[in-house]
């Protein structure tokens, strides 16, 4: 698949876009851009833990819609258009109880309205842990 941003971004410009948001609350950090995915990952800790001292599904889906959202508003014209999801799956697969969870979000459609991405949520072995779909509708500005 071909580069499907709408301009080149640095990981540190992703980065500092989770200033005083969830995502930078819960020490989510992007660290990889490919042509068509985007990588981010979200330590395991007592902020991110239910009282089970699992992952809590919440903020799986937090680190979904966060890194599925921002992918969507890297491919739009941000002078034109804004992103917003409209609606998020999750189906949590495997229990996590410390460390380090790292999401990937691929396409499944970028249409003009609407994008639907596919978020896996991997362990540090590679194991899933969370799969998630999100879909954002894109809006005029």
């Amino acid at each position: 698949m071909s580069k499907i941003w709408f301009q080149e971004y640095s990981l540190k410009e992703l980065n500092e876009r989770s200033k005083g948001t969830m995502g930078e609350f819960l020490d989510m950090q992007f660290t990889e851009i490919g042509d068509d995915y985007l990588c981010m990952t979200m330590p395991v800790d007592n902020r991110t833990k239910q009282p089970y001292g699992l992952l809590h599904g919440g903020a799986s889906a937090a680190l979904a819609e966060t890194i599925g959202s921002v992918a969507s508003s890297l491919c739009i014209n941000p002078e034109k258009q804004i992103c917003v999801g409209i609606e998020i799956n999750c189906n949590h697969i495997r229990g996590k109880k410390d460390g380090v969870v790292t999401a990937i979000a691929k396409p499944l459609h970028i249409g003009a309205t609407t994008h639907v991405w596919d978020i896996k949520i991997n362990d540090e072995r590679g194991k899933l842990v969370c799969v998630s779909r999100l879909t954002v509708a894109i809006l005029k500005s």
